[in-house]
């Protein structure tokens, strides 16, 4: 292939795929669909975050299957998104000289305590101003574009049935077979009209259509819209950046699975950390680092629910382990252990990014930092409700194992896959997993190990300021004995193992600042310094990491610089406030989308500069 062809290509390709920044996410606690600014939803896993794919287009453009609604016409269109203020209500607008049109789009919350569940997106065309002549294009491609499935038009709409499930689209006007085993429409709407579409979807191959009505669609947006005001009511954050903590927070909560209370740490699988590359993971599992992270922002906020939920599930994981034994990174989010990496060749990846995986070798890793996370969040939890007593002895019987362990080299926090070290953020996390647990025995009273914890407590500081600690770079680095510098390296600051102004850590942050950081965006390392991660290619900023060094700057006292990087960091979300997990040096969204680690960092981010502020302004008043 010539390069004029090569760029030919690779441009009509680009103009298949939207930016992954340019989706919204609606969901219902048991999965999420990703609607793009041209109104296709192109993401979406049925029944659960972790089932195969029925809408996949953002993989493969042209046999992932997708749902559309849109204007047609040759009238030049500009389009808009937003949600419905305070919820995830989604509203799609599309503009014309001709006209205006919405699309509306949500999932309906399931009730707590139902035994069974049928899934339901609701969506509403609804004409503002003018007329415009939409279409509906509804092609699914079920489990992940490998299995095929029968289509039956009825009165009502049409069935589409596969070995494994089978979806029911409920239309309020008619719809025809387009002769690819997917369903069409073509309609106009003047001002004031609307057409309604209801997607169910069933592992029950008698699931059928049903007539929709403008009441039963006024019933169900209400009741929707009802829940998600009351959630976001206990929302305790009255500070500067009040939208974006919310966004943020209510972002969060689609990535809860009701049924068990496990957290995803992104709804996708496999969108690229660097277009074209390989560096291409599944994020639809519970990782407990994420979860952790996660927890603790929701906690800050107000949200206790979610984490007694997640501690259901945590007990559970626990419980399961036999003495002595050793708990995984990450779960499936039923609890289950088994999630093997393979490989979708049939399918192209996002951009031509390759390989598209479903499951997640990580799973395998031993990555000594999840105790440190657990730990802190379970004692951030205690101030709210103290552990069982069998609870409690299950926790020890952890520290017991990591007691024996936490010397040992690991994968880390990045899960490499070029070999274990002596990462310096293990043994942190370490540290912090003895540290919680001896205020947890201390403020609750509880039986406990004390003047062992403390011994090993007092040895991980010492090892951690005599090895991780590099005299000639004035730095702290990611693993002893190495030269590169890590941006994890600033949770000495946010875990309280060393304070933001301490001169160690003061060197640590210019270190980063020097080495990882075009303000305010940060790399987690550089791939050509650190640890060998095993991959080839190259990947963008952060977010999380960018967020970590506001907070950081916050804590030290450089309160200007941390304002005017938090502002200029909230300005790289997307139209709806939703971050991916790093951006490219164009600004472009890259990696997994949305991403909980960003957006939970952006909630403490918001919340340490806010609070940096509010004593800077009262040391102010008391010096006049």
């Amino acid at each position: 292939m010539s390069k004029t062809q090569a760029k030919r290509v690779q441009a009509s390709t680009e103009i298949s795929y939207l930016p992954i920044e340019a989706y919204g996410m609606i969901g219902d606690l048991y999965t999420v669909a990703l609607v793009g600014k041209n109104g296709s939803i192109d993401w979406c896993c049925l029944p659960d975050f972790d089932s195969p794919s029925v809408f996949g287009a953002l993989l493969d453009a042209e046999k992932g299957g997708s749902f559309r609604i849109a204007p047609v016409g040759e009238e030049p269109l500009s389009t808009k998104q937003m949600y419905f203020p305070e919820t995830n209500i989604l509203i799609t607008r599309f503009m014309t000289s001709a006209g205006v049109g919405e699309v509306t789009d949500f999932m309906p919350i399931k009730r707590r305590g139902s035994e069974h569940h049928e899934h339901h997106l609701i969506r509403m065309v609804h004409i503002v101003r003018g007329s415009l002549t939409f279409q509906l294009t509804f092609r699914p491609a079920f489990n992940y574009a490998r299995d095929t499935h029968t289509l039956e038009m009825t009165k009502h709409g049409a069935v589409f049935r596969s070995p494994a499930l089978t979806l029911a689209l409920s239309s309020s006007v008619p719809l025809t077979d387009d002769g690819q085993q997917g369903a069409l429409a073509t309609f106009t709407l003047t001002e004031d009209q609307s057409a309604i579409f209801t997607l169910d979807s069933a592992r029950d191959q008698d699931l059928l259509p049903h007539p929709v009505t403008q009441t039963e669609y006024d019933v169900q947006f209400k009741e929707t819209r009802r829940y998600w005001l009351r959630w976001i009511s206990q929302c305790q954050y009255q500070g500067r950046w009040r939208e974006a903590v919310q966004r943020s927070a209510l972002a969060l909560k689609l990535l809860t699975y009701a049924p068990t209370g496990a957290i995803v740490a992104a709804p996708t699988t496999s969108l690229p950390e660097g277009i074209g590359g390989e560096r291409n993971w599944d994020y639809r599992f519970t990782w407990f680092r994420d979860a952790a992270f996660t927890l603790d922002s929701l906690l800050a906020l107000g949200f206790t629910q979610e984490a007694e939920d997640f501690m259901g599930w945590l007990g559970a994981r626990i419980h399961e382990l036999h003495e002595g034994g050793e708990l995984q990174p990450m779960y499936t989010i039923h609890g289950g252990h088994e999630m093997p990496e393979i490989h979708l060749d049939h399918l192209e990846g996002y951009r031509q990014s390759r390989p598209v995986r479903i499951g997640n070798g990580a799973a395998t890793q031993r990555q000594l930092d999840i105790y440190g996370e657990l730990l802190d969040v379970i004692y951030l939890h205690t101030h709210y409700r103290g552990p069982s007593y069998k609870g409690w002895q299950q926790l020890c019987q952890q520290l017991d194992w990591l007691a024996q362990h936490w010397q040992e080299p690991d994968e880390g926090i990045w899960e490499v896959r070029g070999g274990t070290r002596y990462f310096l953020h293990s043994r942190l996390m370490s540290w912090v997993a003895f540290d919680r647990a001896l205020r947890i025995a201390r403020e609750r009273g509880l039986p406990a190990p004390l003047e062992k914890w403390q011994a090993i407590s007092m040895q991980i500081y010492h090892e951690i300021m005599e090895k991780g600690w590099d005299e000639e770079k004035g730095s702290f680095v990611q693993y002893y004995g190495g030269k590169a510098v890590d941006a994890s390296a600033l949770l000495l600051a946010l875990t309280g193992f060393l304070d933001a102004r301490d001169p160690r850590m003061v060197k640590t942050i210019e270190c980063i600042q020097r080495e990882l950081t075009h303000m305010p965006h940060v790399y987690r390392y550089d791939v050509g310094t650190a640890a060998d991660d095993g991959l080839a290619g190259h990947e963008g900023t952060f977010n999380i990491c960018s967020f970590w060094l506001i907070e950081v700057l916050a804590q030290a006292g450089r309160l200007e610089e941390a304002r005017l990087s938090l502002e200029h960091l909230l300005s790289y979300a997307n139209h709806l406030g939703l971050y991916s997990e790093e951006l490219a040096a164009t600004g472009e969204a890259l990696g997994n989308f949305p991403q909980a680690f960003t957006h939970l960092a952006l909630i403490h981010a918001c919340l340490s500069v806010d609070e940096a502020m509010k004593k800077g302004i009262s040391q102010l008043y008391l010096s006049l």
